[in-house]
């Protein structure tokens, strides 16, 4: 393609610089089961110290307030120390009592391979052996449980963990300043259910090494998040908008996104390299291909359809790639795909089922130095008041929250209605406030809440109910944090709701009014999906396949039609009636009940906001039985609404 006189094509790694880090000081108002806690915002410049742009634009230093500890004080920290170490060896005896007797389809098939016939005696000595290990140490873990039970209500029902990394300067807050109020900036946001339950139980749902799937897991999205965001961006006539980052320009070798644009290799110039070396976490690299003049041809992108299913196919016309639509998120044009790789830059993640505790510090210790503000331990124990939980609860609510921006506020609800084995752990709603930086004399901050409903079939009635309690407690907790002086830039809903938008067992929910309220990027309707919606659940007893087993091999197996059929849950019949799903002529989507939904009526007016990016993540595969869904959010700033 020929470049005209004063048209050129850039191709732009959009990276960020270090600039600083928020330290924290203690102080917070508590309650038993409920919390809310207001972080006062104390702007200081400090003698000597240059002021330098970041996230919070035109603030140089700035302490928040907000304790890591869930406790009061020290005494009552280590009274519940001591009584969590007095259960915990009785604790850890089950837990290898249930994951002995207990074997993955993965395992079993390795000791067919291996011709293992010993696995028989190994299951019933070592169940004797931690059987009497179990009784030994229970009376200790009796008198554990007596001091540690009321201790749970002196308990704030989340930790908090603060780490100084750089903070990443966002281009799209220098640029709103520098067009005087008017700009775009985009967010990204990622939710995943990990299934990262006690050894002995997450086998139950063929999920074993809880430990090391942790380790694992926190490594992945690490290395995923961490890489630079690429855009690219075409400036002529015939321009046809922003192309988002396409993973091609790291993996050449692999194609990485499912329909989307590919881009064949163009490096970027040596000292954009060189300056991009280094900490992943803490710096990344910023370099520009700008080609101008008459007799310049221009680098043209090869695309490459990857689509193998129906859900291009039944579109009318002449579909674009989904990573070059001209007008992102108009009618079901949403740019979408599946790809191999958590989506860059990420700003916020919500991860569901994180109950073990040690998991949770291992996620902790590897998303920490890049996010650097993390909820976990999320939920509230044993016996609460009157009509807050239901029964006693043995497990938090799985919940876990890793922001890059401070959490300014935050609240947990633990749901009361739940029963069988779900009232068993505290599910519930996490809502946080977040300061993202400032706008000219405003404070822009964003709402962010994340939940896990009722799971058992066939009970829609209690996550109705559910979610009649998320839209009370959301509406609430925005009536009571919002200020005048601020600026909200994104209300986001996410997480685990059990149910999905095409199993006729699940209409009631399915009709809910939340769904009037917040937009779910991926539904046409109550009970009727999205052409290019991809189910999230997965069939666990072929989690280790190997149609399903790498993430290369599930972004594939999701390419097919027929393969999905065969790994991704159906849909729910009503009791008694036969199922027929599909409809004629509609693509075969399975269940999908991992949501991210948005909304915009609770935004600034001068805010609008649009679907940038819609992505299916298959990194996890064989890690849980669930796929990691993103949306990536643009929002624009009007200059005529901003204040002056």
């Amino acid at each position: 393609m020929d470049v005209g006189t004063g048209q050129r094509h850039r191709l732009v790694y959009n990276t960020e610089k270090i600039t600083q880090s928020f330290p924290l000081r203690s102080s917070v108002e508590e309650q038993a089961c409920e919390v809310v806690v207001n972080v006062a915002a104390v702007m200081q410049n400090q003698a000597g110290t240059p002021n330098v742009h970041s996230p919070l634009t035109g603030v140089s230093r700035q302490a928040m307030a907000l304790r890591e500890s869930p406790f009061p004080n020290g005494c009552v920290e280590g009274l519940h120390a001591l009584g969590w170490g007095l259960i915990l060896p009785c604790f850890l005896f089950l837990n290898k009592l249930l994951a002995i007797c207990m074997s993955t389809s993965l395992e079993r098939d390795q000791r067919e391979e291996e011709e293992c016939y010993l696995h028989p005696l190994k299951v019933f000595f070592g169940a004797i052996f931690f059987f009497a290990l179990f009784i030994i140490t229970a009376p200790l873990a009796f008198l554990g449980f007596l001091l540690w039970a009321p201790l749970q209500a002196a308990r704030r029902p989340f930790s908090y963990h603060q780490e100084a990394v750089a903070v990443q300067e966002r281009e799209g807050w220098v640029g709103w300043e520098q067009q005087g109020g008017s700009g775009k900036v985009t967010f990204g946001f990622v939710t995943a259910n990990l299934c990262l339950l006690p050894e002995g139980l997450a086998r139950f749902n063929n999920l074993g090494n809880t430990q090391r799937r942790a380790t694992a897991i926190g490594k992945l999205i690490t290395q995923g998040v961490s890489r630079p965001r690429i855009r690219i961006f075409v400036d002529s006539p015939s321009s046809c908008g922003t192309l988002s980052p396409s993973s091609s320009l790291l993996r050449p070798a692999t194609p990485s996104s499912y329909g989307a644009t590919e881009v064949q290799d163009r490096s970027p110039p040596e000292e954009s390299r060189e300056e991009g070396g280094g900490d992943p976490r803490t710096k990344s690299e910023e370099a520009v291909i700008d080609m101008q003049g008459d007799d310049v041809e221009s680098p043209t992108p090869s695309l490459i359809n990857f689509n193998q299913n129906s859900n291009q196919q039944s579109r009318k016309g002449h579909r674009h790639p989904p990573r070059a639509l001209e007008t992102l998120g108009s009618g079901d044009e949403i740019p979408w795909e599946v790809t191999t790789l958590f989506p860059a830059n990420v700003d916020m993640v919500c991860l569901e089922e994180v109950f073990d505790k040690r998991a949770a510090l291992k996620l902790t210790e590897a998303l920490g130095p890049l996010f650097g503000h993390i909820l976990y331990d999320v939920g509230v124990y044993a016996f609460q008041m009157p009509g807050c939980c239901s029964a006693f609860k043995f497990f938090n609510s799985g919940l876990f929250l890793a922001s890059r921006y401070p959490v300014l506020e935050a609240q947990y609800h633990c749901f009361p209605n739940s029963k069988g084995e779900d009232s068993l752990a505290a599910k519930g709603l996490l809502a946080v406030k977040v300061l993202i930086g400032q706008n000219q004399s405003q404070n822009v901050v964003g709402y962010f809440n994340c939940t896990h409903l009722h799971a058992p079939e066939g009970e829609g009635a209690i996550r109705c109910e559910q979610l009649n309690m998320v839209t009370k407690w959301i509406t609430e907790f925005q009536a009571r944090t919002k200020k005048s002086d601020e600026m909200v830039a994104f209300d986001v809903l996410c997480g685990d709701f059990n149910f999905d938008n095409c199993s006729p067992d699940d209409m009631l929910e399915q009709k809910h009014s939340l769904f009037e309220d917040y937009t779910d990027p991926c539904r046409a309707g109550p009970g009727k999906e999205k052409l290019w919606v991809i189910g999230t659940l997965l069939e666990q007893p072929s989690l280790y396949e190997e149609d399903v087993r790498t993430p290369e091999n599930l972004q594939k197996t999701l390419e097919s039609e027929e393969l999905r059929k065969r790994y991704i849950s159906h849909p729910v019949p009503l009791a008694g009636c036969p199922l027929v799903y599909p409809d004629p002529g509609q693509p075969w989507i399975g269940r999908r009940i991992d949501y991210i939904l948005y909304r915009d009526t609770t935004l600034d007016k001068q805010c609008h906001t649009e679907v940038e990016e819609f992505t299916f993540v298959t990194q996890l595969a064989g890690l849980t039985d669930h796929i990691p869904v993103s949306l990536r959010l643009t929002v624009t700033l009007d200059s005529d609404g901003a204040d002056p």
